[in-house]
């Protein structure tokens, strides 16, 4: 029979109703813990992580969508027939590679014995049996456009890709929540001494700029070398102690006194968790760059290219220039205020400016931080997707000294993207020139989006004013006159 197997007509019905039993209680379950998880995050009004929630599930729609085509259409895209010469072009394995594969040593060894039963029940195992004939391109002096094991082994990778995705997700809210509540005793000592400040008003107080923490540790002088400096500094500083509490507060005063100056007790940490919440909500997504850039770096896995190696320090640079730019608009925001006086009067207030970021938007940071993200987990997916379905010894894993790079950066750029730049992104964001919305809490935000839109509607229904009518009724007198003249 074509696919080497019996069909259901000869399958024992305890053995069909066995697997599509446990098939769909494995589903219901992840469907009710998604649903519940939900629930939670509405109950305690948690609205832009519900809202990523159900962007992730929107996600593993659009990944099982593709999974299904692919099993629906295997039939008709087994009938399609190229040259075998096309079919031997950009392989990324050769021919010699496949008839004599290198023996696994020692670490792969290790390796292949923890994936060798998962492969042996997926790897050589077609999903279902060939609408087609097998035979059909042979006969014609062709090869197959794309051969069912080769199907098969696509749909292993759309499920590992999904699964990676959600869960580095999951542990980027996790590890950049986890910094940002570090922050909350800095608003609650922040606000305390507004409040023993009020106490004392008619104390004027000043402040030297230069001697100032802030100041004085990111301050280098002025000229080329000085600035060098600072930007090797803000390099360095993005791996430990990215935010510290006189970063914090001096942010905090500056955004303050932009945009909210007759509240001067505003909740900064509270405006950050929800901006934090809201940036999270766009960084989840799979936008359609993303899965061009998928396209691109399958077509470019090309045997002795090790494209998947080069790929690897793609997000790992990206995020070491992202980190290094958040850090040095700390720095500029120091020198503008070093440059221009040497004492205030009260505390030290930076002044926010887009001018700052790069091509003056501040949601460009965010974008490169959402390609980092996904590139990095398609990088990781990769990497488990290739030694759960052709071990550690594929040409395309390439040798030992090439897995352990890969494995290593990747846990990094996850680790310090999500405990690191991500938080950081959420409080140097604010040193804009406007703020977001979120500096308005839920309910306050749909009242002012109804209003906007009652206002739009009132507006289109407003009748002419009384001088247009006036107007109007003179020029029909005057065309009046005219036509009995």
């Amino acid at each position: 029979m074509a696919g080497g197997g019996r069909t259901i007509e000869y399958t024992p019905t305890w053995v069909v109703a066995a697997v599509c039993s446990v098939i769909v209680t494995i589903s219901i379950a992840v469907e009710r813990l998604l649903h519940y998880l939900g629930k939670l995050l509405k109950k305690k009004n948690q609205k832009p992580l519900y809202q990523a929630l159900q962007k992730i599930k929107e996600e593993l729609m659009l990944l099982g969508f593709i999974s299904l085509l692919l099993t629906v259409f295997q039939g008709v895209i087994s009938r399609i027939c190229i040259s075998k010469d096309l079919a031997k072009t950009w392989l990324p394995c050769t021919e010699e590679y496949e008839k004599n594969p290198p023996k696994d040593v020692h670490l792969q060894d290790l390796l292949n014995s923890t994936f060798r039963r998962i492969r042996h029940g997926t790897g050589r195992h077609l999903l279902a049996a060939s609408y087609n004939n097998p035979n059909y391109c042979k006969k014609l002096g062709k090869v197959p456009l794309l051969s069912e094991t080769a199907l098969h082994h696509l749909h292993i990778f759309i499920f590992v890709l999904a699964v990676s995705h959600v869960t580095f997700c999951a542990l980027t809210v996790l590890f950049g929540g986890a910094k940002i509540r570090q922050w909350k005793k800095w608003e609650e000592a922040a606000s305390q001494e507004h409040c023993d400040l009020d106490k004392e008003a008619i104390k004027t107080k000043f402040t030297h700029v230069l001697a100032h923490s802030f100041v004085r540790k990111r301050y280098r002088g002025v000229g080329k070398k000085h600035e060098l400096v600072g930007w090797l500094q803000s390099f360095g500083k993005q791996f430990f102690g990215s935010v510290n509490e006189t970063d914090y507060t001096t942010l905090r005063l500056g955004f303050i006194m932009s945009h909210c100056r007759s509240n001067p007790k505003f909740n900064f940490y509270n405006y950050l968790t929800r901006a934090y919440e809201a940036d999270f909500k766009k960084v989840v997504g799979i936008s359609w760059y993303l899965w061009l850039f998928v396209v691109v770096f399958l077509l470019a896995n090309v045997h002795d290219l090790h494209a998947y190696f080069w790929i690897s320090f793609i997000p790992f640079i990206m995020l070491l220039c992202v980190g290094t730019k958040l850090q040095h608009i700390m720095t500029q925001l120091a020198q503008d205020v070093a440059q221009r006086h040497i004492a205030v009067e009260g505390d030290l207030v930076v002044k926010p400016s887009d001018d700052h970021f790069w091509c003056n938007r501040p949601k460009l940071v965010l974008l490169l931080i959402h390609i980092i993200l996904f590139q990095n987990s398609f990088e990781l997916a990769v990497v488990f997707w290739i030694l759960v379905q052709y071990g550690s010894h594929s040409c395309i894993m390439g040798s030992t000294e090439f897995i352990i790079p890969r494995l290593v950066m990747g846990m990094f750029v996850q680790f310090l993207c999500s405990y690191s730049i991500l938080p950081l992104y959420a409080v140097v964001a604010q040193m804009g020139s406007s703020f977001k919305k979120a500096i308005f809490k839920e309910h306050i935000q749909e009242g002012l989006i109804l209003w906007a839109k009652m206002a739009k509607k009132n507006a289109d229904k407003k009748p002419p004013s009384p001088s247009t009518n006036l107007i109007g009724t003179d020029g029909d007198k005057s065309s009046q006159d005219e036509s009995t003249k």
